[in-house]
């Protein structure tokens, strides 16, 4: 009987998901999407997430961006940049660009949107707005912003600060605002119903050409399996976060062609270094990173779709270091550390994490709770969904826990000014640092890097802060992440992952 209504309900969300997707397929010249994020909001500033930038990034655009499987930083409303010293940024944007609603693109708008960024209520880029003493319009093309302080990777963050219609935002409620993107992007809004689907058509103005794809309907779709039936129903076209449970069921379909990317995300563990807790100890940082198997965790949890992390940097960012290697798996030298420390009988500590954010997160922290275990660590698991596990990190309550990272701005100063840098808030430092770990001279290190243009100094300076903070062991590196996506072969189109798992459809080619 059991069986029997297991298989009823399957084939319940299987006729959903064909009646969902029946009028979509029909509507010829469209992409459909069964995407594993839904948008929270379509105010560009308001979500500062890789998976809201992802929908931004199709209504609007920003000073630059970059572009393809490389990410290369390249022009966008902005034509050429220029640092005349080390606090002020001049950009020469382009002309003839309108916004959605027919309004023209110019410095005011520019000014409007950077000047928005500090503003809490609508902004989550509120460390990018504060870190910033003046915009000044030069004329209607060109805009000159000067920072309170050096910020060497300020450019390089440009692709993600969108940019908004001065004119049209001011008059505008605030739930119009959030609810209905006015960018200069190369998609237009047709309709979003929440929960169900966004549907959106390329903009015929836009300034690069109009795109190669006409139509795009995403079905945002949380449940993997559902997602799953979508795609071997031949209902979606493209789908996003293939689960590695089921990476071999869509190799093997024929009809499917299954693209893996080496995403840029490490997954790490944070910890706490307060006087008197057992992790302000060295020896035992050392101890818990060595007592955990992570070939294990890539291979059993991870079905090998992950690559073990040294350090939270990823090849192509500032300051990643190939001389940096994993401590080894070695639960009797863990022990051992232990009881050199005054720890021989363990300790207790709690573990928190979120369940709903990384590929396989809630089972990675039990598997850590079980290698730790063998050492004499009682950890207590405490893995929630993200919008609870999240305001925790920010709030700084945590002792010890589990969150991945990757810097958009390819460049590990920014990294650790917010993971790492001990807690300041007047400054910004340490947003994301969720156990305020504070160690003075990694802080000093670091600053000590933020005026460094030089692109080859920087990477030294960088690479040597990168390695004092491995060896003190801030944090406990666990893998880099792989990302899965599959399509119909049928369609014909070429899809190449961008690094920042972005799904930006300009670049899609049918």
């Amino acid at each position: 009987m059991k069986k029997n209504k297991c298989k009823f309900l399957w084939l319940l969300s299987f006729g959903l998901i064909l009646s969902i997707f029946a009028s979509a397929a029909l509507a010829g010249d469209t992409i459909i999407v069964a995407q594993d994020t839904a948008p929270r909001m379509m105010n560009p500033h308001g979500d500062d997430s890789d998976s809201g930038l992802s929908y931004f990034a199709n209504f609007f655009d920003g000073l630059l961006q970059r572009k393809g499987s490389g990410g290369e930083l390249e022009p966008a409303l902005a034509t050429k940049w220029e640092r005349p010293d080390e606090l002020t940024w001049k950009f020469y944007l382009r002309k003839g660009v309108k916004f959605h609603n027919g309004n023209s693109f110019n410095a005011l708008d520019v000014k409007f949107t950077f000047e928005r960024l500090s503003d809490p209520k609508v902004s989550e880029f509120t460390n990018t707005g504060k870190s910033i003493a003046s915009v000044t319009v030069i004329d209607d093309y060109t805009v000159e912003i000067k920072t309170k302080d050096p910020i060497p990777w300020f450019a390089n963050n440009m692709h993600q600060v969108f940019i908004m219609d001065k004119e049209s935002t001011e008059k505008r409620e605030f739930s119009d605002v959030f609810e209905k993107p006015i960018g200069t992007g190369a998609y237009k809004l047709v309709e979003w119903v929440k929960g169900s689907y966004i549907k959106m058509e390329a903009n015929a103005d836009y300034w690069e050409g109009v795109p190669p794809i006409k139509n795009v309907e995403i079905r945002p779709i949380k449940e993997s399996s559902t997602r799953f039936a979508a795609l071997v129903s031949g209902q979606a076209d493209l789908v996003t976060g293939i689960p590695v449970e089921l990476f071999d069921k869509v190799k093997n379909n024929p009809k499917l062609e299954i693209i893996q990317k080496p995403a840029r995300r490490s997954i790490f563990l944070g910890l706490e270094n307060k006087i008197d807790s057992p992790t302000a100890d060295i020896r035992v940082r050392k101890a818990i990173y060595m007592a955990i198997n992570e070939d294990e965790i890539i291979a059993k949890i991870m079905r090998g779709h992950a690559f073990p992390a040294a350090q939270i940097p990823d090849p192509p960012t500032i300051g990643y270091s190939a001389d940096i290697k994993r401590l080894p798996y070695d639960p009797a030298k863990a022990m051992e550390l232990l009881k050199e420390a005054g720890y021989a009988d363990g300790f207790d500590i709690t573990l928190t994490g979120p369940n709903d954010r990384y590929v396989q997160d809630a089972k990675i922290a039990e598997a850590v709770a079980r290698y730790l275990a063998k050492v004499g660590i009682r950890v207590k698991l405490d893995v929630k969904p993200k919008s609870i596990f999240f305001p925790e990190l920010t709030k700084g309550i945590l002792n010890f826990y589990l969150i991945g990272w990757f810097d958009g701005t390819f460049d590990m100063g920014r990294t650790y000014f917010k993971l790492v840098h001990s807690r300041d808030e007047a400054k910004g430092y340490g947003a994301l640092n969720g156990s305020l770990y504070s160690d003075a001279g990694v802080d000093a290190l670091l600053e000590a890097t933020a005026d460094i243009v030089n692109p080859e100094k920087r990477a030294k300076a960088l690479m040597n802060l990168n390695k004092l903070a491995m060896d003190k062991v801030a944090y406990i590196p666990l893998h880099y992440q792989e990302d899965l996506y599959a399509i119909q072969k049928s369609k014909g189109f070429t899809f190449n992952p961008r690094p920042d798992r972005w799904i930006v459809y300009k670049e899609i080619m049918p």
